[in-house]
């Protein structure tokens, strides 16, 4: 009878243990049971599906045709404000898209930072944008941009790094400079990272548990927020866009657990060997950094920005991770890419 109930206990043990680490089915868009598909959708040779929104002048008659990826959390439904003068007067069009398991875009359980460029590249080629187009990348869907810079230079006209991601195990920048920056973080946040990079079939279990804190943005903690973001969210507090609670919906492990192990994974390349895609001073790359920005330490892209002195880095005093919630600042980082480009 007692060897009956060790062997019970163990099984249920080990059933509780199978249950925790494994991640819920997708509720993917279109699907039984799974969200309605609410915007327009291109398909990718895989198979998958992204969904898109435009905006600005019509494609077609269009100067500038920009592609802008979101970051954390985010989708396609992001804030990227810019004048209806400045859009009319330059010819801007920009396409926003769902990364893959947000908003209404298909998960891609293998996806990688490689895979982003691609699927940036079909994105525009579905949408018929031309040999060459820009590309925008704000916070964590920068990694996105570092991508195209690496696998897809050629067809790039310009591009922009906002609050860029920054991982804490890319190989050519100094060990120093990587630890210190990690140490700016909360310890919850520091653990984090080092499960999604080091142990990625743990992270759902450890973003989902109740025994401990884990992650400070996930959460919606303040910890890390300058003042400038305080008063941003705010303000958004007053008006929220309600489009932006689809970005989660298809579960927060096909968007942020797979964005996050995709991040922190080990690349194949370091940003600081990239090459100047623009040799023949056609085009330009930037990079805009909050000064007070608490979730993207500055010393790192510091750091990159000096080892690759084609990269135009630009510091925002008084400003922190939310760069992108401002007209003026957006119009400002528009402006620089095509005075350059």
């Amino acid at each position: 009878m007692m060897l009956f109930m060790i062997v019970a206990i163990l099984v249920c043990l080990v059933c509780y243990i199978y249950r925790s680490l494994k991640p819920p089915p997708p509720r993917i868009c279109d699907a039984p049971h799974g969200p309605p598909v609410t915007s327009p959708r291109i398909k990718l040779s895989d198979g998958r599906h992204i969904a898109y929104r435009e905006s600005g002048v019509n494609r077609m008659n269009a100067k500038y045709k920009i592609i802008v990826v979101h970051g954390f959390g985010s989708s396609k439904d992001m804030d990227f404000p810019i004048s209806k003068d400045l859009v009319e007067e330059r010819g801007l069009y920009f396409v926003f898209f769902d990364r893959a398991g947000y908003g209404e875009s298909d998960p891609h359980p293998s996806r990688t930072v490689k895979s982003e460029a691609y699927d940036i590249q079909e994105l525009a080629d579905k949408l018929t944008l031309g040999p060459k187009f820009y590309v925008i990348g704000v916070s964590l869907g920068a990694y996105s941009i570092y991508s195209c810079l690496k696998y897809i230079p050629h067809r790039l006209a310009g591009a922009v790094l906002v609050v860029p991601f920054v991982s804490y195990w890319w190989t050519k920048v100094p060990q120093n400079i990587l630890s210190e920056a990690l140490k700016l973080l909360p310890e919850t946040d520091q653990w984090t990272y080092r499960v999604a990079h080091y142990v990625p079939w743990l992270l759902y279990w450890w973003l989902t548990q109740k025994l401990f804190p884990s992650s400070s943005i996930i959460s919606g903690s303040r910890a890390l927020r300058s003042d400038k973001d305080l008063a941003i969210i705010e303000k958004k507090q007053e008006n929220p866009n309600p489009l932006m609670e689809k970005a989660r919906q298809q579960g927060d492990h096909e968007s942020l657990h797979r964005d996050m192990i995709a991040g922190f994974a080990t690349w194949d390349f370091d940003p600081t060997e990239l090459e100047n895609p623009f040799v023949e001073g056609v085009g330009s790359v930037h990079m805009w950094q909050g000064m007070e920005d608490r979730i993207i330490p500055r010393e790192i892209n510091r750091y990159i920005s000096k080892r690759l002195p084609w990269i135009k880095y630009h510091e925002v005093p008084g400003y922190g991770h939310l760069l992108n919630a401002e007209e003026g600042k957006c119009e400002d980082i528009i402006k620089a890419l095509l005075v350059d480009g």
